[in-house]
């Protein structure tokens, strides 16, 4: 006789760009060569200031628990960032730092939410957002977006959705790679204050931007909460360290369910991400390449009918309308694996609705591996 399941576990889907991950590292395993377009994760290390500030940690420190809200000199100088970069005053005592963006979103929804509450969130937009509230007995309610509207959320959107208790955006973008100007972001949060709706903006994205300003929720209200991470721009996936900046009332709620999920955040990791924060013209660097990839992408994968994308104005991703091409992605991104060696991510893992004519294309990787990919593909689609 088997154990009890909850049926919260049981209602969470799976993410399917790791099924797609796991499907390629067999076609690897079995000798076969694989270019990944399919994972949102850079193909750099860690800068080498924050490298250098790990081993001297790991000489120096006994790498023992830290304060649940992070290690003072991180968050006073992501405080700092704030002012460098937006010309906003955040005090370090809002910053919260996290184990990555994925451990600050639930401290985020359960500190602001509770049991039936209905967040709102782009369609298509990232499927963990869903997933996470699903676990957490949240209610997700997409709101449709398409080209005409950049595929962000809009004041008419929230006006038809009924009663909301949160609302969730994301720019950059993931999948699309779209952003909110200052004007959208403006409209936005005052909605949300004058509604009693928090305002959550995921920026992970912020500083891999090719178009137009960004702008982060902390310059236009006091009430939302801003999550961000040392995984994207920084190029830290693997070290697992990001932060919230949340409204003062917010911080010891927070506090206390890090104190008793997390503990505290990986010590090494955090003093590598204070070093990272010094980093600025390497990591620009890498910014550069993913414009030099988005650029070839563009221009390359059109011969092979794939030419209708969301505009990417930011993040390493390109969302791509198939629909002409099949009515049914994960069979279509399947076979381009099978056969051509190029693994995507069916618009069914962003989108549930509409995914079947989508995909995403993330350009993270080498110029190379670019160059490679529309190699491939081309000679797929003459087959």
């Amino acid at each position: 006789m088997s154990g009890k399941l909850s049926r919260r576990g049981g209602a969470v889907d799976p993410f399917i760009v790791m099924d797609v991950m796991a499907a390629a590292a067999e076609k690897e395993a079995a000798g076969d060569s694989v270019i990944h377009l399919e994972v949102g994760q850079p193909s750099t290390p860690a800068p080498k200031g924050a490298l250098a500030a790990a081993h001297a940690a790991l000489d120096a420190d006994k790498i023992g628990y830290v304060a649940a809200l992070g290690i003072p000199a991180l968050r006073e100088r992501i405080a700092r960032h704030y002012r460098e970069t937006y010309r906003v005053d955040v005090s370090p005592d809002r910053v919260i730092v996290t184990t990555g963006s994925s451990g600050g979103f639930p401290l985020a929804f359960l500190a602001s939410f509770d049991a039936g509450d209905r967040i709102a969130l782009a369609a298509p937009g990232y499927p963990a957002y869903r997933n996470i509230l699903t676990a957490l007995n949240l209610e997700a309610v997409d709101l449709p977006t398409s080209a005409a509207d950049r595929f962000q959320p809009t004041v008419e959107a929230l006006e038809k959705a009924g009663r909301i208790d949160g609302l969730i955006v994301a720019s950059p973008s993931n999948p699309t790679g779209t952003m909110v100007g200052h004007t959208e972001m403006k409209a936005l949060a005052g909605w949300c204050d004058r509604n009693g709706v928090r305002l959550i903006s995921d920026e992970i994205y912020h500083g891999i931007v090719y178009d137009g300003d960004t702008v982060s929720a902390v310059e236009i209200s006091d009430n939302a909460i801003v999550v961000n991470s040392f995984s994207k721009y920084f190029s830290m996936t693997g070290w697992r360290v990001g932060w919230l900046v949340v409204p003062a009332d917010l911080v010891r709620p927070i506090e206390r369910l890090t104190q008793n999920f997390f503990i505290s955040v990986p010590t090494l990791s955090q003093h590598a991400a204070l070093a990272a924060l010094e980093c600025k013209e390497e990591l620009d660097g890498h910014v550069r390449r993913y414009r030099t990839n988005r650029d070839l992408l563009l221009a390359g994968l059109p011969a092979v009918g794939l030419d209708r994308f969301a505009p990417a104005e930011g993040a390493f991703y390109l969302y791509c309308d198939v629909a002409h091409l099949t009515n049914d992605s994960r069979e279509f991104c399947r076979q381009m694996l099978r056969e051509a060696g190029v693994a995507t991510t069916p618009g069914v893992d962003f989108d549930r609705a509409r995914g079947a004519g989508t995909l995403r294309i993330s350009f993270a990787g080498s110029t190379a591996e670019m160059e490679e990919a529309v190699r491939r593909l081309r000679a797929w689609r003459r087959l």
